[in-house]
C-alpha cells in the first residue's frame, strides 16, 4: 500500500532527530518546514553561546514551533558547557546539600541559560531514585537513594525551569536507579519490590506540572514482563496516563540504544513505542544521519498502513508535542525574566556546600602549602556522559598551587611499575589521589591501595559516589566530577573552604 504524503508528514510530527555540525544541514532544514516535530541537540552541534544561539534561530526559521531539545542536567551531562565542564553540579551534590531553594534556583538559572540558547525543552531532570549504588548509568545524575529527597528536589528543579519557558522532561521513567545494567548496551530489569519507591519522584512532578516524561527502556515485571518500557502499552498508556494521570508529552529516550532496537531495529523500535504511548522519538545520538531520521519516519508510516499503529494514536501523539511546542513558543511561559548569571558562583556556592570531608590523622595533612602530585585515576564512563567533558582536581589545584603536576591513568595505564613510578615522582612532595566510582571499578580500588600503602599520608578525593570514607590521611567527598566540584575540592585541600 503506497504510503501518502499527508502520512509521511504526520510520521514527521513525532520524530526530534539529531544532525552533525554546528549549523543546520540541507536536509533537516527542508524536513523542518515539512513540519518535523523537532530536534536533539548534542555537544557536536555546540561551539558557544552566539554560534548555539544563531543555530537554534536558523532552525526555528524553518518551523517555529519545532521543540529544540538537548540533554543538559548540570553536572556530569551537559551540552552546553561540555568544553569548560558545568558551571553546577549534578544532582547528586543537590541532594547532598537538601536545600530545594537552591535547586530551584540552581534549575532557574539554567533555564535561562537554555533560553538565551534557543532550547525549549530540557531532558532533565533526572528523577531516578539511585537505590542502587552499582548503578552504571544513573549515578550522580539522581539527586539521591532516599525517593522522598529525590521528588522534593525533582519538584523543584521543574519549578525552577519552567518558570523560564523551558519545558521540563523527567526521566527515565518508570525508573532507572534500581538496574545494574546500562540500558545503551543491553535490557534493565528492575526489581519487583522497588517499584512504587521508584514511581514516587514521577508522581511528584507530574502533580508540579511537568511538561514531559522521558521513557527509560527497562523491563518492569511487575507491570510488563515481556517488553521494556518504551514499548509497552502497559506502562505508558495503563500506567503513565491513567494511573498516574499525566496528561503531557511522552518522549522516548534514545530509540537507538541496544535496550529497544536490539530486537526491533531503529525504525521498528520507534513505530513500536508510538503505538504504546510515546509521542516524540528521540533519535540521533549514535546515528546522525539523514536516512536514519527517514528511516523511522517512514517505518512508522508503514506501521500505520499495516495495522501495527492506529493513525488516531499516531494523531493524538503529534498534537501532544504541536501542543509543547506552541507552548515553548509563547511569551507567556514564563514566569520568571530570564537573567542567566553564567559566572558560576551561584553552582559554585552549591558544590562548596556539598563538599564532605573525613580526616583520619592526628597530623595536620591540610592545607597543602607545597604543590602536589595529582593522580587522576580515570574510568571509562557511560554514554550519557561526554568524553570531552573536563574533570578533575588538578586543573584548578593547579591554579591555586602552582608547580602542581597532574597525572591521569586509563584502567589499561594504572599498572604496577607505572604506579610505583608515580610514587618515586611524589617523593618528598603532597600526594592526592582522585577516583570516580572506586567502588565500581576493581582496578581503581586495586591501584588506590597501592598508592596508599607507599603514602598514607595521601588525600584522597573521590568524585564519584563514596561508598567508603575511611582512605586516605583526609578523604573528600565532592558527589560530583563538574568542573565547580573539582574547584571547590581544590579550595579545601588548599585551606580556602
Amino acid at each position: 500500500m503506497p504510503i501518502s504524503a499527508d502520512l509521511l508528514r504526520l510520521a514527521d510530527a513525532v520524530v526530534m532527530p539529531g544532525f552533525e555540525g554546528t549549523t543546520p544541514p540541507d536536509w533537516l532544514r527542508r524536513r523542518l518546514a515539512q513540519g518535523l516535530g523537532g530536534v536533539v541537540l548534542f555537544s557536536r552541534n555546540i561551539a558557544g553561546p552566539d554560534q548555539v544561539a544563531a543555530l537554534t534561530a536558523a532552525l526555528r526559521a524553518e518551523n517555529p514551533l519545532a521543540l529544540v531539545g538537548t540533554d543538559e542536567e548540570s553536572g556530569e551531562v551537559t551540552r552546553l558547557e561540555v568544553g569548560t565542564g558545568s558551571s553546577r553540579p549534578g544532582g547528586y551534590a543537590l541532594g547532598v546539600v537538601d536545600d530545594v531553594a537552591l535547586t530551584e534556583a540552581l534549575a532557574r538559572d539554567l533555564g535561562a541559560q537554555l533560553t538565551a540558547a534557543g532550547v525549549t525543552i530540557d531532558f532533565a531532570p533526572s528523577a531516578d531514585v539511585n537505590s542502587n549504588p552499582d548503578n552504571p548509568v544513573i549515578g550522580l545524575r539522581s539527586f539521591g537513594a532516599d525517593p522522598a529527597l529525590v521528588a522534593r528536589h525533582a519538584r523543584a528543579f521543574v519549578r525552577g525551569l519552567q518558570s523560564t519557558g523551558v519545558a521540563a522532561c523527567a526521566k527515565h521513567f518508570p525508573g532507572h536507579g534500581d538496574t545494574s545494567v546500562d540500558s545503551h548496551h543491553g535490557v534493565p530489569v528492575v526489581a519487583v519490590g522497588g517499584i512504587e519507591d521508584a514511581l514516587r519522584p514521577f508522581r511528584e512532578v507530574i502533580a508540579e506540572g511537568v511538561k514531559a516524561v522521558m521513557t527509560g527502556h527497562l523491563l518492569v515485571p511487575s507491570f510488563d514482563g515481556g517488553l521494556p518500557a518504551t514499548l509497552s502499552p502497559k506502562i505508558l498508556t495503563g500506567l503513565l496516563r491513567e494511573e498516574l494521570g499525566f496528561d503531557g508529552m511522552i518522549v522516548t529516550d534514545g530509540i537507538e540504544m541496544t535496550a529497544v532496537s536490539g530486537a526491533y531495529g531503529i525504525g521498528g523500535a520507534a513505530a513500536r513505542a508510538v503505538a504504546a504511548g510515546a509521542d516524540a522519538i528521540c533519535v540521533g545520538g549514535e546515528h546522525a544521519d539523514e536516512a536514519t531520521a527517514t528511516g523511522v519516519r517512514d517505518a512508522i508510516a508503514t506501521a500505520v498502513t499495516e495495522g501495527v499503529l492506529p493513525e488516531e494514536r499516531l494523531a493524538d501523539a503529534a498534537r501532544r508535542v504541536r501542543e509543547l511546542g506552541a507552548w515553548a513558543a509563547s511569551p507567556g511561559s514564563a514566569t520568571t525574566p530570564p537573567s542567566p548569571s553564567l559566572d558560576g558562583h551561584a553552582g559554585l556556592a552549591a558544590a562548596r556546600r556539598a563538599v564532605r570531608v573525613t580526616r583520619r590523622s592526628a597530623e595536620p595533612v591540610l592545607p597543602l602549602t607545597a604543590a602536589p602530585l595529582v593522580v587522576e585515576l580515570a574510568p571509562e564512563m557511560n554514554l550519557a556522559i561526554d568524553k570531552a567533558t573536563p574533570w578533575g582536581v588538578g586543573e584548578p589545584l593547579a591554579r591555586l598551587l602552582p608547580g602542581t603536576d597532574v597525572a591521569r591513568l586509563a584502567a589499561a595505564q594504572a599498572t604496577g611499575p607505572a604506579l610505583e613510578d608515580l610514587l618515586r615522582g611524589a617523593a618528598g612532595r603532597p600526594l592526592v589521589v582522585v577516583v570516580r566510582d572506586a567502588h565500581r571499578h576493581a582496578w581503581q580500588a586495586q591501584a588506590l591501595r597501592h598508592l596508599l600503602s607507599g603514602r598514607p599520608d595521601a588525600v584522597v578525593v573521590e568524585m564519584g559516589l563514596p561508598q567508603r570514607s575511611d582512605l586516605g590521611a583526609v578523604h573528600i567527598a565532592t558527589y560530583g566530577s563538574a568542573m565547580v566540584c573539582g574547584r571547590a575540592a581544590a579550595e579545601v585541600i588548599t585551606g580556602r573552604l
